[in-house]
This record gives structure tokens, C-alpha cells and sequence, in this order.
């Protein structure tokens, strides 16, 4: 039977809660609560037994009503059990059979989400809690919240809005990554991030790299690790683009072409490096019934249709002489292996870029260098400004002010709504939209005009005036190089 007690609370009373009742509870009583935050490493272990046979339990437990009359323990089960076994064996070792003391939460009856919050509170500072019961508890008590709950253990967590949809994500890493992410100083975001790009070849490596290089900086900026998940996004898009290829061709029934083997040889030819008995030549469609019908897949994941074995099937090779493979021919292939990369890291480079615009534009002031150069923009209206306010394109400018379903969205509205202080923010954000605009095609990084540079220049040095959150990708930077002022003498 619980017995009242009149030790004073140790938990501090807020106007939202009551004290807490401690009572001593027979451990009998007590059993793991359903929201407890530690799933594993639960049982007490042989130090903690041995001391609570001496002494018995010193620190008060938490835990909640159950309808059968038990009591579930969210903080505390180790304790608890500790106790259970040492008075199984208390008579037998001439030892006092211990009571428990408690605190009795009944405020908490219901409240499911917020009482996992409490227990991950303490479990997480306690040595031993793994990093997936530390992820699985976020998620949970976040979700089961109301708004006001979930603001309060947001904060007292140190994670951001969408931490339960975080946390959630990032569990779909394994225990020893996990491990590694929380070793190397990953918060929940980044962890979270790292799930959604694990499957590229060394992306745990590259983004802990690029998490040193931010640290290194010491000014608490991210712009290493949001240009290096840009990447990673990008070569995520294009396994994801070779393998729907892939598909495309297995649907259809078209054989997709392996390299041969060490020693083997390749019976294969493209079709236009083939014609007909005749002469005439081969295209996928006149072909596409040849049973050698296949293809290979070209850098950009487009078939380029072959045939498995031409001499078997009655084609005849074109004739045309063969030339050696030169040192020219190979620059010409490492520079078009170097084009498709430099394209891809282009348009992954527009990702950070338009959000650190996006914020700038929604902060109280924006930075003068920002104000001034819309305003040379507005008044001097170069070419590729006119040109696109000529589009009437507004989904990008509604999407830098923070517009809900900017591709919706209705500007002229909007301008009535918008208070004076907002009106360079605005203005920025027009001249913004205009200059991505402008440097949206992905070849842009290979003849950068002056113009084009000083936008991104102006970003470049805004980021590292915003404590380095935000810095130009490796293709950007290589582009503006030559527009860069000569250092002072």
C-alpha cells in the first residue's frame, strides 16, 4: 500500500503543474511505464543491485497511475527493479524488505507524449542511453503534444519545429553510423540529412568533413555542410535518374548492356556504327525487332541502342578507318567528364544559394550591400532585369518572401499587405529572383559575365558577414575567379 511521506517535492512547481505527491510505494507496484524513453540497456546492473541491497533506493523515482492499480515508472525503472531484486532475496540475507519512494505523477494520466518528454530529459544525460532510443523518444513525445507541450520540449531539447520529423528520419540509420554522427557533433538536422543521402558513396565522410571545416571556422556557420549536402542531393538525383533508365529499358524488355568481363570480348555495337544487309542504316526503330535489340546508358542516363551481336544477326559494320586512341582524344573525354560535373555541382549550387537569399530577405533589416545593389539594379536597368520582369515570372520573388504556395501566389495582394519597413526586402527580393534568373542554366559556370559574378560575389561576402552560414560551392567560386578584385598592393 502507498504510504504518504512528508518529504518536500524535489521537482520544481510551475503554474501549470502541482507539486508532485511523493509517497513509498512497494516496489511490487511499480512497472515499466508504456512511454518510458529507455528501450535498451533497461536492467539494473550488478553495481547498482549491490548498492541498493545496502541502502536501499536513495533517489526518488517518477511515475504515473495505471487502471490496474500499478504505478509505471518513467524515471527510475532501473532503480526500481534494483529494489524488487534485492527484497526477493532480503529475508534470506537478513536484510529489510524496502519500500520506494515516489513521485506520483496523476497529472500526467493521458499525457502520453509529454511524459516520454520527461523521461528522455533524464535518460538522455545519463550514461548509456543509446542514440536511436535518444531519436525514437524525440519522435514520439513530440508528435503526441499539443502546440503549447511541443513548443516548451522543443526548446528545453535544443531542436528546432520539425524535430519529430527529424528524428523519425534519422532512425532510419544504423546503430553504428548513428554512433558516428553523434560522435563527430551531428545535430538532429544534420543526422536527419545524412539519412536522406547515406547511399552515396562516401557521404558520411564527406558531410563530417564538411562539418570540421565549419567548426574550424569557429563562427557557428554551416556553409561547408550546406554546399556539401547540395552535392550529395545531386548525385542522389542521378543514381535515382540511371536507375528509373533502367527501369524504363526493363519494361520495355530491351536488354541493358553490361562492360565485359576480364578476357572477354565485346560483340556489341552502337547502331550507328552499323547498317543493314543492304547498307542502309540502323535505327532503333528498324532495329527494334533484331533479337539483339539492347542499349547502354550514355553519362546523362539516355539509351544508346546497340546491337548484342551484329555479325549474328546479319548487319554489317560501316566502314570507316580506325584511328588510335590519342592523348587528344583523351582531354576531349576528361573534359566532357568535367563539363557534366561542373553542370551537375551548378545546379545543386542553386539550392543553398536561393536559401540563403530566402533568408536574408526575411530578416528585420537587410544588409545595406544588399539594399544598394537592388537599387543600382532598379535604376539602371540592365538587360537581363528588363528582360525578366518582361516574364511577369513571380513564383521565385513570392518564394523569397516566405509566400504560402508561392506558385500561387498573388503579388498584388501581397504589395498592399506589405508594410514600409518590408519594401527593400521586397526590393531585393525582385532583383534577386531576376539575377537566379539569369544564371539558371547549368553551362552558366563557364563563361560567368561580370554581372552575373558581382551577384554572387555580393552573396559570398554576405554569408561571411552572417557568421559564415553561407559560402559559394566549388563551381561557383571557380567562376567568379577571374572577376575577383585584384588584392591590394
Amino acid at each position: 500500500m502507498a504510504t504518504a511521506v512528508s518529504t518536500q517535492p524535489t521537482e520544481p512547481v510551475t503554474h501549470e503543474e502541482e507539486a508532485p505527491q511523493i509517497v513509498l510505494l512497494d516496489p511490487a507496484q511499480v512497472v515499466r511505464d508504456e512511454q518510458n524513453a529507455r528501450e535498451t540497456d533497461t536492467e539494473p546492473d550488478e553495481e547498482l543491485i549491490a548498492s541498493v541491497k545496502e541502502i536501499g533506493v536513495e533517489e526518488t523515482i517518477s511515475v504515473r497511475p495505471r487502471p490496474d492499480g500499478t504505478y509505471g515508472a518513467f524515471k527510475g525503472w532501473r532503480r526500481a527493479q534494483a529494489q524488487q531484486i534485492a527484497n526477493a532475496t532480503a529475508q534470506e540475507d537478513d536484510r529489510p524488505v524496502r519500500r520506494i519512494k515516489a513521485h506520483v505523477r496523476e497529472d500526467l494520466v493521458g499525457r502520453d507524449g509529454w511524459t516520454r518528454f520527461l523521461s528522455l530529459t533524464e535518460n538522455k544525460v545519463r550514461e548509456g542511453m543509446s542514440a536511436r532510443d535518444i531519436l525514437k523518444s524525440q519522435e514520439l513525445s513530440l508528435i503526441d503534444m499539443s502546440d503549447v507541450e511541443r513548443r516548451q520540449a522543443a526548446k528545453a531539447l535544443g531542436v528546432g519545429r520539425n524535430a519529430a520529423k527529424q528524428a523519425k528520419a534519422a532512425q532510419k540509420l544504423d546503430d553504428a553510423t548513428l554512433r558516428r554522427a553523434t560522435a563527430g557533433g551531428m545535430d538532429l538536422e544534420q543526422t536527419a540529412q545524412l539519412a536522406e543521402v547515406e547511399n552515396v558513396r562516401g557521404a558520411e565522410r564527406r558531410l563530417l568533413r564538411a562539418l570540421e571545416r565549419d567548426r574550424e571556422e569557429g563562427n557557428g556557420g554551416r556553409g561547408h555542410w550546406d554546399q556539401e549536402m547540395a552535392l550529395l542531393k545531386a548525385e542522389l538525383a542521378d543514381v535515382d535518374a540511371r536507375t528509373k533508365a533502367e527501369e524504363a529499358l526493363k519494361t520495355a524488355e530491351i536488354p541493358l548492356l553490361g562492360q565485359p568481363g576480364y578476357g572477354q570480348k565485346d560483340t556489341s555495337k552502337p547502331l550507328a556504327e552499323l547498317t543493314t544487309g543492304l547498307g542502309n542504316p540502323l535505327t532503333e526503330d528498324n532495329h527494334k525487332n533484331c533479337p539483339g535489340h539492347s542499349a547502354r546508358l550514355d553519362d546523362e542516363h539516355q539509351p544508346v541502342w546497340h546491337c548484342s551481336d551484329p555479325a549474328a544477326y546479319g548487319h554489317k559494320v560501316r566502314p570507316q578507318p580506325k584511328k588510335p586512341r590519342t592523348e587528344e582524344d583523351e582531354a576531349r573525354a576528361e573534359e566532357r567528364r568535367k563539363v557534366i560535373a561542373c553542370n551537375r555541382a551548378w545546379k545543386a549550387a542553386a539550392g543553398p544559394r536561393q536559401d540563403f537569399v530566402a533568408r536574408l530577405v526575411r530578416q528585420k533589416t537587410l544588409p545595406d550591400a544588399a539594399r544598394v545593389f537592388a537599387q543600382e539594379v532598379v535604376l539602371t536597368l540592365p538587360y537581363f532585369y528588363s528582360s525578366w520582369t518582361d516574364k511577369r515570372e513571380s513564383e521565385t520573388v513570392a518564394r523569397f518572401l516566405g509566400l504560402k504556395e508561392p506558385e500561387h501566389a498573388d503579388l498584388t495582394e501581397t504589395a498592399v499587405q506589405l508594410p514600409k519597413a518590408r519594401v527593400v526586402n521586397a526590393l531585393f527580393a525582385h532583383v534577386a529572383a531576376a539575377c537566379e534568373y539569369d544564371i539558371r542554366e547549368p553551362k552558366t559556370w563557364s563563361n560567368l559575365t561580370v554581372r552575373q559574378a558581382r551577384y554572387l560575389l555580393l552573396l559570398e561576402a554576405l554569408g561571411q558577414d552572417d557568421n559564415g552560414s553561407y559560402r559559394l560551392s566549388e563551381v561557383e567560386d571557380e567562376a567568379v575567379a577571374r572577376h575577383r578584385p585584384a588584392p591590394a598592393a
